[in-house]
């Protein structure tokens, strides 16, 4: 008998989720509507468990089992800030509803999930006004879930800009030791909020200290109506160990599928930078080793206009990786080094360990198939410590109980 806990890994794309919860839980069901990256999922994790296609279509006869956990990492665009604010409207976004309309028919079907992780961009706390965050919090709600969430960049873990959100509920009889989470905040002292990068005014969380309760979130939970609020957990999720990977370590010297840029193509891109990001360049000359940064063109403001500007950042940490919906939005590699400056587009197998998968995880053959597997999953780690730190340990309370 196979006793490792069970899961749904809904939205899953390439299966990072998977990666991330790792041999000591079981997949029951994986589901993705987009065949690019599900024929990655099946070259790395096989098919049994995989249904390809549309969410709206499918039934809760389609879900085998009882699982323990779903993993939900539901499309962004219509959250995100550079997104068009559609919210929970929109087309890709509003994809939630018909994914909420399962869990709560497994509710009726009376094997409703222990725990439900949501994961998001953290405009999703913000998008219309926050309305869209508190009808999320209904729908959990709604189908007695306690729940609370965590903002987690991924720079703790891997050399890479990318914090999100992460909403985890869990069923109401599911019971929830103190070591785990709070029902209320824990007001700390004077001096201690006085000291606090949040500023004064706000209450902060003794146990976190702010590292996943930012200040978006802490306001987020503020606008909650009462009746939400009454139903809300502050997770305490212990900090990472210091992370050991830098940027220079996920960069490789010659990539099979990109190629250095000619001077003069690392020269326009030189040409495109403001000030600010010129002085960056000369600074990263000055420091008398090899210097290894990353670069977005991005359309700013000026005078009026539009224009494109070239940002670039030596802080040992990547910018965010994005799904590319054009050149401009796939990340350069900047290498200074003896006074020269080299560029390229990022490879896709750097992009792979900017989200921490493995060296053996098989990546689409063509560079945008890759680039777009990797620029709209949850990075492994993140997930493996989740899992490790607050996943594991409230299911194993279940366990308890039952036995009990």
């Amino acid at each position: 008998m196979d006793d490792r806990p069970a899961y749904y890994e809904f939205f899953a794309g390439g299966g990072m989720a998977r990666a991330g919860l790792g041999d000591g839980w079981r997949c029951l069901f994986a589901n993705d509507f987009d065949r690019k990256k599900a024929e990655s999922y099946r070259a790395n994790w096989g098919g049994e468990a995989l249904h390809v296609g549309d969410v709206r279509e499918l039934s809760t006869g389609q879900l085998p089992g009882r699982a323990d956990l779903v993993w939900a990492s539901f499309p962004c665009q219509d959250l995100s800030l550079a997104g068009a604010g559609a919210g929970l409207k929109g087309e890709r976004s509003g994809t939630f509803w018909p994914f909420w309309d399962l869990m709560k028919a497994l509710r009726q079907e009376g094997r409703p999930p222990s725990l439900i992780v949501l994961e998001n961009v953290c405009g999703a706390l913000t998008s219309h006004g926050g309305k869209d965050f508190t009808k999320i919090c209904e729908a959990l709600a709604k189908e007695r879930y306690r729940f609370g969430a965590l903002v987690i960049d991924a720079a703790l873990f891997v050399p890479q800009s990318r914090p999100r959100l992460f909403v985890i509920a869990a069923r109401e009889d599911v019971a929830v030791p103190s070591s785990l989470a709070i029902r209320h905040c824990e007001e700390r002292s004077d001096e201690a909020i006085h000291k606090s990068p949040h500023g004064p005014g706000l209450l902060r969380y003794a146990r976190n200290d702010g590292t996943f309760h930012t200040r978006a979130l802490v306001a987020a939970h503020e606008r909650l109506p009462k009746r939400l609020r009454d139903n809300w957990l502050w997770w305490n999720l212990p900090a990472p160990p210091l992370r050991n990977k830098s940027l220079i370590d996920a960069i490789e010297d010659a990539p099979t599928d990109v190629a250095w840029h000619s001077v003069s193509e690392t020269n326009a891109l030189i040409a495109m930078m403001s000030a600010v990001n010129l002085a960056k360049i000369a600074e990263a000359k000055r420091a008398g080793r090899k210097m290894v940064g990353t670069l977005y063109r991005r359309t700013r403001s000026q005078h009026g206009a539009k224009v494109q500007r070239a940002e670039a950042r030596f802080d040992d940490i990547a910018g965010c990786l994005r799904t590319p919906a054009g050149g401009s939005s796939r990340q350069y590699v900047l290498v200074v080094d003896k006074g020269r400056v080299r560029s390229r587009l990022m490879s896709a197998r750097e992009t792979a360990r900017l989200m921490g998968l493995p060296e053996d995880y098989l990546l689409p053959t063509t560079y945008s198939d890759a680039y777009h597997l990797t620029g709209d999953g949850v990075v492994v780690p993140v997930v493996r410590h989740l899992a490790t730190s607050l996943l594991g340990p409230l299911l194993n309370t279940c366990a308890v109980q039952e036995a009990a």
